[in-house]
């Protein structure tokens, strides 16, 4: 599903925002910004109180550049075949309109995300569809082609949430979306884990003896390089695994298999010629939810924040930006580095020679607090004190549950 358009960003601006996992960005004090992190119970229930009279507000008052001119007085007559025939024109339309998500819809929803549509890159049958499955158990999952169109997806409002693979526990941390996480305006709600279930699918009547080649996504093949080195298979990348089995489906390739989940032999008609065929078999994949809105943290369960950051220019700077968590016994689950994009290069001249360069590196972090616990707001008040730049990626609440394997 390729998705074009500009994108809508989104995040709230206010300084209470901060305090609630939004992604917002803030700057240090060194640049004549500061942000006020402290704890005030009195505070949070007026805060709650103004949101919500705000959101009614909203619903009820029309934009003032668009406030409608007086009607024409009209016989019941006449307003009854009018109405009828706006009926008939807009009735199909109107059920295809996607319904806007507000801060309340995040809890009184149904618990199975039966009314959410939800975005995942790939086809139907990949892994992302699984793990959508597993957070949504009745949600429609919305295939995209890219990861960008799942980001679009959602900031166009043509679905409520994206679910997106950042890391997985043979392959390593996926860099292209934590560039994509920076890239766009969208909050981390959730997170999903999965164990991840390799299986060489193939036509049916198929042995696996009569393969000579394999099709899946290039991670997939890596994961799986003993079982199909030993089966003697030249191995052909494809942009994702479900992909791959849709291909030796609809084109009949009896000497081709597929390395794909167990759902996606059943949606393309598959035989599964080799189960669990990975050479790790602990293989977990850790899952992002993405929504336009934050959520409001609390403490009635675990939560986990992520955030990311630059560091000002300095000796040990890093050592005390990481200190700041520490010195509030704050769990640190996650570290990440990147280079910046648009400022790849530091130069620094500490050196009686010339210039020194060095990458410039943005650092995300996932730690083990709420946004609503005051030793987490104090520890990015302290953090701002040797930061550039910070922005609050998403506070939400941990997968604590046990790894469920891939539905089949």
């Amino acid at each position: 599903m390729a998705l074009k358009g500009s994108a809508v960003w989104g995040g709230a601006s206010s300084p209470s925002h901060h305090q609630f996992g939004g992604g917002t960005d803030f700057g240090s004090r060194r640049f004549g910004v500061a942000m006020n992190l402290r704890y005030d119970p009195e505070r949070l229930q007026k805060w709650e109180c103004c949101c919500a009279a705000v959101s009614a507000q909203r619903a009820i008052t029309p934009v003032e550049d668009e406030k409608p001119s007086m009607p024409p007085i009209e016989s019941s007559r006449e307003v009854d075949r009018r109405q009828d025939a706006e009926s008939g024109r807009f009735h199909k339309d109107m059920n295809y309109l996607p319904k806007p998500l507000s801060a309340t819809d995040l809890f009184t929803s149904p618990c199975d995300g039966s009314s959410v549509r939800v975005a995942y890159q790939g086809k139907p049958g990949a892994y992302s569809e699984d793990a959508a499955l597993k957070a949504y158990p009745k949600c429609e999952p919305v295939p995209c082609d890219q990861f960008e169109a799942t980001f679009q997806a959602v900031e166009l409002w043509l679905v409520d949430k994206a679910v997106l693979p950042i890391e997985n526990s043979v392959g390593g941390s996926i860099h292209r979306n934590y560039d994509l996480l920076l890239r766009h305006r969208l909050h981390i709600v959730g997170e999903v884990q999965m164990a991840v279930n390799h299986c060489l699918l193939g036509l049916p009547g198929v042995r696996k003896e009569e393969l000579k080649r394999v099709l899946s996504h290039p991670q997939a093949l890596a994961q799986c390089e003993l079982t199909l080195t030993n089966l003697g298979l030249t191995r052909i990348a494809h942009d994702d695994t479900a992909g791959a089995a849709q291909i030796v489906a609809s084109e009949g390739l009896r000497d081709t298999g597929a390395v794909a989940s167990a759902r996606a032999a059943v949606l393309y008609g598959l035989d599964i010629l080799g189960e669990k065929i990975q050479d790790i078999h602990g293989n977990v994949t850790r899952f992002l939810i993405l929504a336009r809105e934050p959520i409001i943290s609390g403490t009635d369960r675990p939560y986990k924040t992520s955030i990311v950051f630059t560091l000002e220019e300095g000796p040990g700077l890093l050592f005390k930006a990481l200190a700041v968590f520490a010195l509030r016994e704050i769990n640190l689950a996650k570290i990440e580095s990147r280079p910046q994009r648009k400022r790849p290069l530091r130069v620094v001249d500490d050196s009686n020679r010339g210039c020194s360069k060095y990458f410039d590196y943005l650092f995300y972090i996932d730690f083990e607090a709420s946004m609503a616990e005051p030793r987490a707001q104090y520890a990015l008040e302290h953090l701002q004190e040797y930061a550039r730049f910070i922005r609050v990626l998403g506070c939400y609440p941990m997968d604590t549950g046990p790894i469920d394997r891939c539905p089949s």
